[in-house]
């Protein structure tokens, strides 16, 4: 039951700092989010292996004791990759767009698509019940 919440608290958090690059386009809230994920940004990496580590975990749970796989784990595999990628290939990752930029383009919006979808994917994981 910890695991699971902490892969849908993972998928929420890693959802948000993937997504700011379109939620930070909200009228009124979006520069408040912006400097929140700012501050929250160097810690993305720890959010990326909490995601990675228990979506394995789970993954190989229920590939080996069923019942099926479920897309939370799925979810937070990608999740912790996209946060991982730049430690884990060593490359740089889709760079955010600036503020007088019309929003993001190509990677940086797939990411930020992702992250929404992984927002939701971590809420309905709250719900979910085990």
């Amino acid at each position: 039951m910890i695991l699971a919440l902490l892969l849908d608290l993972a998928n929420i958090a890693g959802g948000f700092l993937l997504a700011i690059a379109l939620l930070r386009r909200l009228p009124r809230v979006g520069d408040d989010l912006a400097r929140f994920a700012e501050r929250a940004a160097p810690f993305g990496w720890i959010v990326g292996i909490v995601a990675l580590a228990v979506g394995v975990a789970y993954l190989l749970m229920h590939l080996l004791a069923g019942p099926r796989v479920f897309h939370f784990e799925i979810v937070g595999i990608g999740v912790g990759l996209a946060l991982l990628w730049d430690r884990l290939t060593g490359r740089r990752g889709p760079d955010q767009p600036s503020p007088a930029a019309d929003g993001p383009t190509g990677r940086a919006l797939l990411l930020a698509i992702f992250g929404i979808v992984a927002i939701i994917v971590g809420l309905q994981g709250l719900f979910t019940p085990d």
